[in-house]
């Protein structure tokens, strides 16, 4: 008999035994297989073009840790009305090939930060060059990164920051409902209904308490969670023994050590939220019951207040890693199309801007140019020519030279620069403001910006294109002449040939051609020196099928006032 019961034992220990084997062989399996998808990815995604659209609210969130930093470091920036006038948000996607919430973020910052010194430009490209150079490595450092993830529509710098901020709640409330709840228990053994029904209020209370205080910490968990991750990825890098890293690996390492208690004080805390399994259940009871995350949370709230500048080295130091990676990517992808350069830059002497054979990195097949600016430059041509293109094309190519070291053209040589735009404006109908008062305020902040501190590079398209034509050229060229300084090289766009004549002592003139047939209009996009001498508004009406009655007569107009100085 008791052989027999041994046996049985045994059967049932072999077949637990059994289980938790299968279970654990199940688990690598799936890991393995989910290492295995996010290497392909990684590898398939290298030098390509983004796969993924980002929808408004996740570039607001995004957005958040470079509005953090400004709030803390008085930097050259991007302002928004630049940024939105180049487009930036689908520049940024294009270099985007991050993996983590922190390296989006920090790559985007990056963007809107032009740096003003060579050391930190140089150590970008060092890293950008190692990555290209190791394949092996980079894999490895971004399947790293794309362990911590993306948060979406939720930034989590907002709820890290003001983490740091929040005040610790006493815990006396959270112990006695737990007090309260073993009385309660306990009372069961002395008197069973009295006892019961004590535990039973003890319960609805401690869960109700529970509900009221985890709503206002909830939106804090996802970004809990994400710091967690990023203390786990941090670990990894005790083995990475790379000496390109070794600054990089000694902050990292450094900063994980400084959240060991954080760490340990999180289970309950980011567990819950993350799946639908039993144990998820069973984590979500306890901390009903207990109040054990929100009793954790308290410890969160410490750990980030005292060590608030060991996290933000943390994030350098990743974010740094991270956005190289990226780099690396966006100079293969360039690399196969048009190609790029490492800039040239110098932070003083006279200025001077000089590239060729530059192009726009959104173009798919686009037409390359050349140009070296000491002073003003002045556009001309028609509409759809390629004025507005160029300016941008210019205007991004400064942005990137001074951020990820990298442009696009053959060759960038020129200073460093603060980077100010006046291009794509509109109606303000919020502030009810016309398109006129728009434009006069961007070009003022412009003007107030330049204060000889910093050199400046400015874009401007069609200077007061709100006005009349009279009082456009008068103030336009106003305008433009107080930019004939020594601090400042302005490239602007326009439709009045009058300016380039007014303007020839400070600006060097140039322009863009077409060619007008009697079936369509042919842009060569190529620019020319010399200001655009050709007029072919008229012709485009014959073109698109104007009645040649309106046609002969607006020809006749208009030379009519180039003899006279009238209109007829």
């Amino acid at each position: 008999m008791k052989e027999g019961r041994v046996t049985d034992n045994m059967t049932v220990a072999f077949l637990v035994l059994l289980g938790f084997l299968a279970f654990l062989i199940f688990a690598l399996w799936q890991f393995h297989k989910q290492k295995k998808y996010r290497m392909e990815k990684i590898r398939r995604t290298y030098g390509q073009w983004p796969e993924r659209e980002y929808g408004a609210e996740e570039y607001e969130a995004i957005s958040h840790y470079f509005q953090h930093r400004q709030t803390k470091e008085k930097e050259v920036i991007i302002d928004d009305i630049t940024w939105n006038d180049l487009d930036m948000d689908r520049i940024f996607m294009l270099l985007n090939h991050t993996w983590s919430c922190i390296g989006e973020s920090y790559l985007y910052s990056m963007l809107r930060t032009p740096v003003l010194d060579e050391e930190v430009l140089k150590e970008r490209n060092r890293l950008t060059e190692y990555f290209m150079a190791h394949p092996r490595e980079r894999e490895e450092m971004e399947y790293r990164f794309a362990k911590i993830g993306k948060t979406g529509r939720q930034s989590v710098f907002d709820y890290i920051y003001n983490l740091a901020d929040l005040p610790v709640k006493p815990l006396w409330p959270h112990m006695a409902w737990i007090g309260a709840e073993i009385l309660g228990f306990c009372g069961i053994f002395i008197n069973a209904a009295y006892g019961m029904i004590l535990f039973m209020a003890a319960i609805a209370g401690c869960w109700y308490s529970y509900y009221q205080e985890r709503k206002k910490i909830e939106p804090y968990v996802i970004s809990c969670s994400c710091l967690i991750h990023l203390l786990k990825m941090a670990e990894s890098f005790e083995k990475v023994d790379a000496l390109e890293f070794t600054k990089y690996r000694e902050t990292i390492i450094s900063a994980r050590k400084s959240f060991k208690k954080l760490k340990r004080n999180t289970l309950f805390l980011v567990g819950r939220g993350n799946g639908d399994g039993p144990e998820r259940i069973f984590l979500d009871y306890l901390n009903y019951t207990f109040h054990l995350d929100i009793i954790q949370f308290n410890t969160v709230i410490r750990e980030l207040g005292n060590h608030m500048g060991d996290l933000e080295a943390l994030i350098d130091a990743v974010g740094m890693l991270e956005c190289a990676t990226a780099m690396a990517s966006f100079r293969k992808l360039t690399e196969e199309r048009e190609g790029y350069c490492v800039p040239t830059l110098h932070g003083d002497g006279k200025l001077y801007v000089e590239t060729e054979e530059i192009y726009h990195p959104l173009i798919a097949d686009p037409v390359k140019n050349s140009i070296t600016a000491k002073r003003g430059v002045l556009l001309t041509g028609s509409n759809a020519s390629g004025k507005s293109t160029f300016l941008k094309t210019v205007a991004i190519n400064a942005i990137l030279a001074q951020t990820v070291y990298t442009c696009m053209a053959k060759k960038w040589e020129g200073n460093y620069f603060q980077i100010y735009t006046s291009m794509a404006l509109r109606d303000d109908l919020e502030s009810q403001e016309s398109y006129f008062i728009v434009e006069i305020k961007s070009l003022k902040r412009i003007l107030d910006h330049a204060d000889g501190k910093i050199p400046m590079l400015c874009f401007v398209d069609e200077v007061l294109r709100g006005t009349n034509t009279v009082e456009r050229i008068a103030a336009s060229s106003e305008i433009l002449e107080s930019m004939e300084r020594p601090d400042v090289i302005c490239f602007a766009a326009t439709h009045d040939i009058e300016l380039t004549h007014i303007l020839e002592e400070g600006y060097d003139n140039y322009h863009f051609q077409e060619e007008v047939n009697e079936e369509a209009v042919l842009f060569h996009y190529q620019l020319y020196p010399g200001r655009a001498v050709s007029r072919n508004a008229i012709k485009l009406l014959k073109v698109m099928g104007y009645d040649n009655a309106i046609i002969d007569k607006a020809e006749q107009r208009a030379e009519h006032f180039l003899a006279r100085g009238e209109w007829r």
